[in-house]
């Protein structure tokens, strides 16, 4: 966003209203300063102003973030790139989330295998033997219910029978035979079991 430009948007939309900077502060409830501050670039009005001010001057809140008046056609498109951004920022957030669960899975099963094999290779005491077994499940269990617990919640399974795409439970997740990231679920949509497939993006 352009201050300097939405500055000068505010202060021009004030003096088409025959307002003074005083006489706006007053009706918004906030200092001169303040609206002296907008007009200068120096600051913007909060986000809990913003639909006072503009209702003050008749304009919409995407014409003061462009700091012009915006055509209904423009506004539309720019809505859309702004979703079609979102909605890519969002896939991209999610692939790096599997990636990290692809590492949490071999990191939590290279440290167990690495502490059976100081257990079982290595001169320690019997005791040592059995905390070095003990921490190195624990630590796979852990890492592994927490990679199991990004798998479930990012993206979608797509059912096979009916293409229905959801978000099934914890418990569904971790109890269903799977390969890889396609598992065996049941679809709350048409009640059918099918080998799911992980879908990441939009439902």
């Amino acid at each position: 966003m352009d201050q300097v430009k939405i500055g000068k948007f505010i202060a021009e939309k004030r003096k088409e209203k025959n307002y003074t900077q005083m006489q706006l502060a007053e009706l918004l409830g906030v200092s001169n300063r303040a609206v002296s501050k907008w007009e200068t670039g120096k600051a913007m009005p909060d986000s809990s102003i913003m639909l006072a001010l503009c209702d003050v001057l008749k304009i919409g809140v995407a014409d003061l973030l462009s700091g012009e008046l915006v055509q209904k056609e423009q506004y539309i498109q720019d809505s859309e790139k702004r979703l079609l951004e979102m909605a890519r920022r969002k896939e991209e957030a999610e692939k790096r989330l599997l990636l990290a669960e692809i590492f949490i899975g071999a990191l939590t099963i290279l440290f167990w295998f690495s502490s059976i094999a100081v257990a079982a290779y290595l001169p320690v005491p019997t005791w040592a033997q059995i905390t070095c077994i003990v921490v190195g499940l624990v630590v796979f269990f852990a890492g592994a219910t927490f990679a199991l617990a990004i798998e479930q919640k990012t993206g979608y399974y797509e059912c096979r029978k009916c293409g229905h795409r959801h978000v099934p439970t914890y418990k569904s997740v971790f109890f269903a035979m799977h390969v890889n990231r396609t598992r065996y679920l049941k679809c709350p949509n048409c009640g059918k079991r099918s080998w799911s497939k992980k879908v990441v993006g939009d439902k």
